[in-house]
């Protein structure tokens, strides 16, 4: 127990936020497999590694599927990549975080959420509203954290075979070994494939890009609970490689060729992190963590004759101090972070033919205070002051307010500033499967020529818990607001052919309302249910227009069951979600020839995926499953297709499934 503790307040020494988080998840019901305590700061769910099995989450960006607050969308019709998006806000905007040190960002944008296996996670922190001033400045519309599975507390051996009618097939296996009382070592090994070509709605081109995954990550982890420390270590491969476009494509033959239009993506990534902790012996309410991680990633690619390659160093150190003013009531954090990233960026296609290195490299110190009355009111105010080669120096300011004004209900408020560096290529990779020319405007910033982007995030919500009809309730909504001073504008209204970047002139704003009810009516029969609504705009050089690709409405239910456990631990699980998707804005098409044309607005569907799990032991079950049982299909998701070389092909107009109905079947293996 005391290792355990200790342990805990070490990892709470790497974020306040997290601390917060970590702190109140014990007090909840084993049984809820996402969280939302009444006592924490910040507006933080928490998705448990129980939330992540109720899907086939097989990497980090498919494991969202089952979670109200973030919605999952394909960010084109080729490379099978799914784009995450918070308060109506892309990826590039949430800050994401793998055990507080940041993740997927720079060159790793747009796949790097598919790095990460699911079987990986402990747990999802998911933050609304501008994050910790602990974890950095470029935090605008919320966090996502991941948690690792710890040595320590892991099981000896665990495997995951899954396969799917799209022809993935996918192994997990995790091998964790204590070698002494202080020293724990975990082997992750994860390989995935598709090797078979699937063509469903008969354009000629791949629905699902073929490729294979290899990732390995040895995990070490130190403990002494009686002199205060611990320590984590990973080293971590991944080679990842795709290849889509037309079904006769073959890239021996037919690479920069005008046989067959085709794309091959292949990355490489390297990473090393370290984590040290310690707390004082005599002051256990005080202790220090300190941070490294070192990452290269490289990535090779070409979109028929589009091509774009990007390498990537980046070195991210954090030292973090926690302490307490006067009593436990008063508690901060402070210290200093220091990132470097090297950029070996060239771009080749219509319009820009050239490299982009560059360097980035930032120094910052940070300050932030925790208040809890340890009743019914608390706040984390922090402040940072960064200097950076390419954004200046600059104050960023983030606010966090919890008060219960009665029991079980809970009234948050957060504030908070964010700033960063657009990578607009990195960002905007579906564009390159394109025949669009490419321009950037008004070029006299230093980040392409463009100057960084800067917002404010505002946002309130409300949660209370109730009993209906005798049985466990809750209810409440999330109100947010995303106000950009600058904003990197991709500008899809120039034409079909053309998309321009340049800065925003004029106002560019992000609302965001989220209404939940969550109920379970009958024991283990959990029922999650929320209405969404965006009202996204921006001032585009041809006017104001809603965001495309963007859908004003959602509805998302989510319905669970469990039978009860019986000798062996045998039970049944079954989940199933429904998501209706609105209208979306389209982006202009009317300049195409008839045949090329989309509607301004895309038409509503829904999605309905579900799975049934069989627990045979508390070792070994297997699992079933659908995604998109309804079998809905965007009608022309690739302009074009008929003539991938001429002036009308686009592949980026994205706002439906591809695929159609797939089904999945899997098992889970445990040595405990």
């Amino acid at each position: 127990m005391r290792l355990y503790l200790t342990a805990f307040v070490l990892f709470a020494a790497f974020s306040m936020s997290a601390q917060d988080t970590l702190q109140n998840i014990s007090v909840q019901s084993s049984s809820r497999s996402l969280k939302k305590s009444l006592s924490v700061t910040a507006n933080t769910t928490v998705m448990t590694s129980k939330e992540l099995l109720k899907a086939a989450c097989c990497n980090l960006a498919e494991s969202f599927e089952t979670n109200p607050s973030i919605d999952v969308n394909f960010s084109d019709a080729l490379t099978g990549a799914k784009q995450i998006k918070m308060l109506g806000l892309t990826s590039p905007y949430l800050m994401i975080t793998e055990e507080n040190i940041p993740s997927v960002r720079g060159a790793s944008q747009a796949y790097g959420l598919s790095f990460t296996p699911g079987t990986w996670v402990e747990s999802i922190q998911i933050t609304k509203g501008a994050g910790s001033v602990v974890n950095g400045f470029e935090s605008i519309s919320g966090q996502i954290n991941t948690e690792l599975l710890k040595p320590m507390n892991d099981i000896p051996f665990f495997l995951n075979v899954y396969g799917s009618t799209d022809s993935r097939f996918e192994i997990n296996t995790h091998i964790n070994r204590k070698l002494s009382d202080k020293w724990a070592s975990s082997l992750f090994i994860h390989g995935n494939s598709r090797l078979s070509k699937n063509d469903m709605n008969d354009d000629g081109f791949l629905d699902n890009p073929l490729g294979s995954q290899i990732n390995i990550m040895n995990r070490w982890q130190y403990s002494n609970a009686e002199k205060g420390w611990v320590s984590f270590i990973n080293f971590r491969f991944m080679n990842d490689e795709k290849q889509t476009g037309q079904v006769d494509f073959n890239p021996d033959l037919d690479k920069f060729t005008t046989n067959h239009w085709g794309s091959e993506i292949n990355t490489r990534r390297y990473d090393v992190a370290t984590k040290i902790g310690y707390v004082f012996p005599d002051m256990p309410f005080q202790s220090i963590g300190f941070q490294n991680a070192f990452s290269r990633h490289e990535q090779d690619s070409y979109f028929g004759f589009n091509r774009y390659d990007i390498a990537q160093d980046s070195f991210y150190s954090n030292l973090i101090l926690n302490s307490i003013i006067d009593n436990t009531m008063h508690k901060f954090a402070t210290g200093l972070n220091f990132s470097y990233d090297r950029y070996d960026e060239f771009v080749q296609v219509p319009g820009i033919d050239r490299d982009f290195d560059r360097i980035d490299n930032s120094v910052g110190a940070f300050f932030e205070y925790t208040y809890d009355n340890t009743d019914n009111f608390s706040l984390i105010a922090g402040v940072r002051v960064d200097n950076h080669n390419r954004l200046g120096t600059f104050v960023t300011p983030r606010l966090h307010l919890r008060y219960n004004p009665w029991e079980k209900g809970v009234i948050r408020a957060s504030a908070g500033r964010g700033k960063r560096a657009a990578n607009i290529f990195a960002e905007n990779q579906q564009l390159f499967a394109s025949a669009r020319n490419f321009a950037i405007l008004n070029s006299t910033g230093n980040i392409y020529g463009l100057d960084p982007e800067i917002a404010w995030n505002y946002g309130i919500s409300f949660n209370q818990r109730f009993d209906l009809f005798g049985k466990p309730a809750d209810a409440g909504f999330d109100l947010y607001r995303t106000d950009f001073e600058n904003q990197v504008v991709v500008d899809w209204f120039a034409g079909p052919t053309q998309v321009n970047f340049y800065n925003l002139d004029g106002k560019s704003v992000a609302n965001s309302l989220q209404v939940d009810f969550n109920y379970e009516p009958v024991k283990h029969l959990n029922i999650r249910t929320a209405y969404k609504f965006y009202d996204i705009e921006t001032d585009y050089a041809e006017g104001n227009f809603e965001r495309p690709l963007q859908a004003k409405h959602r509805f998302f239910t989510n319905v669970e069951f469990a039978t009860h456990i019986k000798q062996k631990g045998q039970r049944w699980k079954f989940d199933a979600t429904w998501n209706w998707t609105g209208s979306q804005r389209l982006p202009d098409t009317s300049g195409n020839p008839a045949e090329y044309r989309l509607p301004g607005h895309s038409p509503a569907f829904s999605v309905v995926n579900a799975q049934i799990t069989r627990t045979f032991s508390s070792v070994f079950e297997v699992y079933v499953g659908g995604e998109n049982i309804a079998n809905y299909k965007q009608d022309k998701p690739i302009l074009g297709a008929d003539d991938p070389f001429g002036p009308n092909f686009d592949a980026s107009i994205v706002y439906a499934p591809i695929f159609g109905q797939m089904y999945y079947a899997g098992l889970r293996f445990k040595i405990k």
